[in-house]
């Protein structure tokens, strides 16, 4: 087996799919990539078995064919030291040995062989639908911050999508926050609900962020198939039953305040300084025209409080939330001003950006949390 390719060709392929490969795999060999050259095509695989990545390298000159499985942390680092160039690789199929010369010198490392490597899953009985990859993008972008880590509730380390007639809609909370994306445009005349997981979407974001076009996804009842360009990414659904989310939504709340999103934003970050550390609480008083934020540390003696100017609708209220969440859904948007719409102290609040595309509907929402005396 025999190519050569330039140091910064491989790296950037390696770097976009690196991110599939496990650190506590029970398998040594998914901490490899595999490498497969058939006909003029080299194709480079990643895997933790539950999620398969794979890109196709181009700018190649291909000498001879073959299949090897290289070490993923030693060729990272390897071409990361050096230089952009040609490297000649040279794979004894026998031995396993890997041979990389390059214009100062020459490296020897092991592989395994190829056909120990997990087979990616093939799409069979799968659904399709093509979305703009900016579109994509975006819908990840504003969900994935909001996706639960506790491992014992699965329904909620994934996203949520949910296609239909309608439009498509995009769902994530880790109990504390939610946030739920709609885009009109993106349709299917069947219906179809899945979850993704934390991690795929993460990869999943990665490659959108890279290329773009219409990125294509297949799915079915155990794993999804996203296609753009020369990159795939397979994973295995979440199977579990997403939380009833339209149930923790208040429909009826007649408080809304309209601010400056980066201001509330920044005044969060400092007040959260003073607050205490196992709550990060701060309390809003909103009247008319005026938004007081309250924070304190009973323990340290530290308190901080500021006010802001904002345009206020309803009856004077008082309500905490963790500063740290708030913020974070706040760092999310891009619009200059949010509605913040509030009923009573113990409901959830729910932000809802200023101004959005006409095709797109975007609802965040935070949970408060009980006040202090």
């Amino acid at each position: 087996m025999k190519f050569t390719v330039s140091t910064s060709v491989l790296l950037d392929e390696l770097q976009t799919i690196s991110g599939a490969i496990s650190n506590n795999t029970v398998l040594p060999i998914l901490e490899d990539f595999l490498f497969v050259i058939e006909g003029k095509i080299l194709k480079i695989i990643a895997s933790d078995l539950e999620t398969f990545m794979s890109s196709i390298v181009e700018d190649i000159e291909i000498a001879e064919e073959g299949t090897i499985a290289i070490p993923s942390r030693i060729l990272l680092e390897t071409l990361k030291a050096l230089p952009n160039q040609p490297l000649d690789f040279d794979i004894d199929q026998d031995t396993y040995q890997i041979k990389i010369f390059s214009s100062s010198g020459n490296y020897t490392l092991i592989g395994e062989g190829g056909e120990d490597f997990p087979e990616i899953p093939q799409p069979e009985d799968v659904a399709e639908i093509a979305i703009d990859s900016q579109v994509m993008l975006n819908a990840v972008n504003k969900t994935l911050f909001a996706v639960s880590t506790d491992e014992l509730r699965p329904a909620m380390t994934g996203v949520n999508i949910e296609l239909g007639e309608q439009g498509t809609t995009f769902v994530a909370t880790d109990a504390h926050k939610l946030v739920k994306y709609r885009n009109l445009e993106v349709t299917t005349a069947e219906y179809a609900n899945f979850i993704v997981p934390r991690k795929a979407m993460t990869l999943l974001k990665n490659m959108l962020a890279k290329e773009k076009g219409d990125v294509t996804i297949a799915y079915n009842a155990t794993n999804a198939f996203f296609h753009l360009n020369g990159t795939d990414l397979v994973c295995r659904l979440i199977d579990a039953r997403f939380p009833d989310y339209n149930a923790v939504i208040p429909v009826d709340n007649p408080n809304i305040i309209n601010i400056n999103r980066e201001d509330l934003a920044k005044a969060l970050r400092r007040i959260a300084i003073y607050s205490s550390k196992s709550t990060y609480q701060v309390k809003l008083n909103v009247t008319k025209n005026k938004l007081d934020l309250l924070a304190e540390d009973r323990d340290f003696s530290n308190e901080a409080q500021e006010s802001l100017t904002c345009q206020y609708d309803g009856e004077d209220l008082g309500i905490a939330f963790n500063a740290r969440f708030l913020a974070e859904v706040l760092g999310v948007l891009d619009t200059e001003e949010v509605a913040i719409e509030l009923s009573t102290p113990s409901r959830a609040g729910v932000i809802i950006p200023s101004n959005t595309s006409e095709n797109e509907e975007l609802l965040m929402l935070v949970m408060p949390i009980m006040m202090n005396n």
